[in-house]
């Protein structure tokens, strides 16, 4: 049986969203990331599939990564205005890390597709809370970019591969802000007896 960890518990309540825009650098270190990663794959994983996995994207790789998100959405659509395209140039690179889940569930004789693609959502949640651990702040984010099936293949995803999030990664510019929490009440019935 686990000991009790109000440390843990302290962080878990604590933990909060924070927007690109608010995450500032530096990024995780080599051995930092190694540990996001390490945690991010000890997740809920019935069958030991590993039905999802990451890449990472910072540095010339986040602008090489922009540039294909731009590309993407022009091919998509021409007229892009000028901030538009400036957005999409930096889509990669307006947090000093980015790490995309990537669900590669798969058919499965005894494991449902529903449980691969829960174990992936499992990873990012893990990856924020292990990114909090370690004195980060992120956000899980999917936007346009991870339903394109062209942007998807320019980033080397196969065609049944699927993005489960985007986790942008940083240090905390600024105090994110509480906000409205469901009431127990409304999201919790007892199976009666």
């Amino acid at each position: 049986m686990s000991a009790r960890s109000d440390e843990l518990v302290d962080l878990l309540s604590r933990r909060r969203s924070l927007a690109p825009a608010f995450l500032a650098g530096p990024g995780p270190d080599a051995d930092e990331l190694a540990t996001l990663l390490r945690l991010a794959s000890r997740v809920p994983d019935h069958g030991k599939l590993a039905p999802w996995r990451f890449i990472v994207f910072q540095g010339a790789g986040a602008e090489r990564a922009g540039r294909l998100a731009l590309e993407t959405r022009l091919a998509e659509q021409p007229d892009l205005d000028a901030p538009s395209q400036a957005a999409e140039l930096t889509r990669f690179s307006r947090s000093p890390l980015v790490v995309a889940v990537v669900s590669r569930a798969a058919p499965h004789v005894k494991i449902p597709l529903w449980e691969q693609r829960l174990s992936a959502g499992a990873a990012c949640m893990a990856l924020t809370v292990a990114a909090a651990a370690l004195g980060f702040a992120s956000t899980w984010l999917t936007e346009w970019c991870a339903y394109s099936e062209a942007f998807r293949a320019a980033i080397g995803l196969n065609p049944e591969e699927r993005i489960a999030g985007f986790l942008h990664i940083g240090r905390p510019a600024t105090k994110p802000e509480e906000r409205p929490r469901p009431d127990l009440k409304d999201i919790v019935v007892t199976f009666p007896g």
